[in-house]
């Protein structure tokens, strides 16, 4: 290597060697060595980068307006900031771990350095000439990483939340157009895998629908909490070294760049040091990630066989499912839902105990909820796409299946139970039972109702209560006539 490859940078531990073209410097190398921890860069994170970008602009105009930063220098910093944020510039110089020590402090150090580093390009300096553009002095100014790092977190989250809820959308959507399709597909109804009572396959697809917009109504609310940022706090929330009024300016630029409407915490010190919101809002996480393995779990259960199992639904087949088994195929999507929602449950324990482990002014461990808390609601995204668009939108019914069970099913005895007793019900199911005969042939056999009374109540509007009045018992009640006692 020539010297002409690389520049040397200064800091309290030294002299190093940086690469001439990086524009990242010697506070980035030294955490590069510091934490190899994951392999993961924070660049992965882009919905951060950007919001890095935003607080650091937002943080110049705010300086700028105070009299702290001369005009060329903001300027040339709300350039560098742009061209980040909004071209997707320099995202590749962003290499720290995502998991580190410091409390954030090399998140910040490295976009100290790479928007320093740009805004001296854009004033006709070299890289790493910090005489004219300090990233400490100048893209730092009135700023601690304390206050920094976690507004960038906040704003990078309600962003990526908001994906999530589109993602969310796509797949209630796709379950809610499956409930249409299947409307009038009778089925049985199962509790604690037993037959149970008639219900078509719309009404049991509708509750997943039902079950993800709930869930998006808890995450909207959740996210909420996250519009309140501690920019202006600088260290401990004090806002020592930031000018009177310097948290309300910044606070304005920053709602300004990004659209969203922040809000000062009330008590710096306290928003300083809590994690509560990120709490609160994986829990949201957590129960969607829970409820939507739970339908995962119930379309592998209903698409099982296709001859030894349920085989109610059929799934789109998507890939080969056996390296020995030819033909099989097997409920891949739904597996990998599953799978992310375990990912998530994990992750909310992670942030529970980083949230936890805070001590006095700051919660050291926010580096691991921004990485938890991206993992889950990334992947969830992707998970929610991908089983609408992989699955659900192909499932198909197996209509004849589905109406011969209920013909079998010993569970139709309960929509006659109030027509014919309770024992005359519970007889009528043993014998179905003991003799495989279905229970509708029993009760004609019996005359324990006539059969255009037993039509009626066996319609399929009636059992699954979609529509159509229940017949009324317009004659002397079956029970009456053969003393079975009340149901």
């Amino acid at each position: 290597m020539t010297a002409a490859a690389h520049r040397r940078e200064h800091d309290l531990l030294g002299d190093r060697e940086i690469p001439a073209d990086a524009y990242w410097g010697v506070h980035t190398l030294r955490a590069v060595e510091n934490f190899p921890i994951t392999g993961t860069p924070i660049s992965t994170y882009p919905h951060l980068i950007n919001a890095l970008a935003a607080v650091k602009e937002a943080a110049a105009r705010a300086n700028q307006d105070l009299g702290l930063l001369d005009a060329e220098r903001a300027d040339a910093i709300a350039d560098a900031c742009r061209e980040i944020r909004a071209d997707g510039r320099l995202h590749d110089q962003f290499i720290v771990d995502v998991i580190q020590g410091g409390a954030g402090t090399s998140t910040n150090m490295n976009a100290n350095e790479v928007i320093a580093n740009r805004a001296l390009e854009i004033l006709g300096h070299d890289k790493g000439d910090y005489r004219h553009l300090h990233p400490n002095e100048h893209v730092n100014l009135s700023q601690s990483t304390n206050d920094v790092y976690p507004t960038a977190v906040n704003v990078a989250t309600i962003s990526a939340v908001r994906e999530l809820l589109d993602a969310m959308t796509v797949l209630r959507e796709a379950f809610a157009a499956k409930a249409e399709e299947f409307r009038d597909v009778l089925k049985m109804g199962r509790t604690q895998l037993q037959d149970a009572v008639p219900m078509t396959l719309g009404q049991e697809f509708s509750a997943y629908a039902v079950m993800l917009e709930e869930d998006q109504s808890r995450l909207a609310e959740a996210v909420l909490l996250i519009h309140e940022i501690n920019l202006g706090a600088t260290a401990i929330g004090t806002g020592l070294n930031a000018p009177k009024g310097y948290a309300a300016a910044a606070r304005d630029h920053l709602a300004a760049l990004t659209g969203l409407p922040l809000v000062t915490a009330a008590n710096l010190v306290e928003a300083t040091q809590d994690c509560g919101a990120f709490v609160h809002l994986s829990g949201v996480l957590k129960r969607i990630a829970v409820k939507l393995s739970k339908s995962c779990n119930d379309l592998r259960l209903l698409s099982s066989g296709p001859r030894a199992g349920l085989a109610e639904i059929n799934l789109p087949p998507v890939q080969a499912g056996s390296s020995i088994m030819p033909g099989k195929v097997n409920p891949v999507i739904p597996e990998v839902v599953n799978q992310v929602a375990f990912e998530v449950i994990g992750n909310d324990v992670t942030i529970t105990m980083a949230a936890e482990a805070g001590q006095l002014q700051l919660n050291a461990f926010e580096p691991i909820i921004l990485h938890s808390l991206s993992e889950s609601i990334t992947h969830l995204g992707a998970a929610c796409r991908t089983l609408a668009e992989r699955c659900v939108s192909g499932i198909t019914a197996n209509t004849e299946t589905l109406r011969a069970s209920v013909e079998n099913s010993i569970g139709l005895v309960t929509a006659l139970n109030p027509h014919i007793g309770y024992t005359a019900a519970t007889a009528i199911a043993k014998e179905a039972l003991a003799t495989g005969r279905g229970v509708a042939e029993l009760v004609l056999e019996q005359g324990l109702l006539p059969a255009e009374r037993l039509a009626a109540l066996l319609r399929p509007e009636v059992l699954a209560g979609t529509g159509g009045e229940r017949p009324a018992d317009d004659e002397p009640s079956a029970r009456t006539r053969v003393g079975t006692g009340p149901a």
